[in-house]
């Protein structure tokens, strides 16, 4: 008997029956492992964009307690007085300059920001004369 079930067992493992069998349970293991390696992939993926999220999030907090300091602050508040309500600190001393009515009228309609073609000034030469505090050259 042992020679009968062995020679069945050896014609059954090399028969077709077997190797298709033995196929399709390997092809079926073979999809289950793709199934699940692409699953593992959009899960890293989706981490990865999650992660890069939430550090775009956190600068973002970052910069709004800044700004939230900076409003907080008593520099805010002095700068948004004197700006928007025209205010001054205690000692300080305001210049209102005033256009002087015939003089403004007898100078040239751009208040001499034309250089000596008749042209108009660059703006980096206008910063120029600003800074070194002299008017641009006129002809006259």
């Amino acid at each position: 008997m042992s020679r009968s079930t062995s020679s069945r067992t050896r014609l059954f493992f090399s028969s077709k029956v077997f190797l298709v069998v033995t196929f399709l349970l390997t092809l079926l293991f073979a999809i289950g492992f793709a199934r699940a390696y692409f699953k593992d992939y959009a899960f890293r993926e989706e981490v990865k964009r999650l992660q890069e999220e939430i550090d775009q999030l956190e600068k973002k907090k970052i910069e709004s307690i800044e700004l939230l300091k900076y409003v907080s602050s008593t520099s805010y508040l002095e700068d948004t007085a004197r700006l928007d309500l025209n205010m001054k600190k205690p000692g300080e001393n305001v210049l209102f300059i005033k256009n002087l009515g015939k003089e403004s009228a007898s100078a040239t309609p751009d208040d001499g920001q034309r250089d000596m073609g008749g042209q108009e000034s660059p703006n980096p030469l206008k910063w120029w004369y600003y800074f070194i505090h002299h008017s641009p050259p006129s002809e006259g």
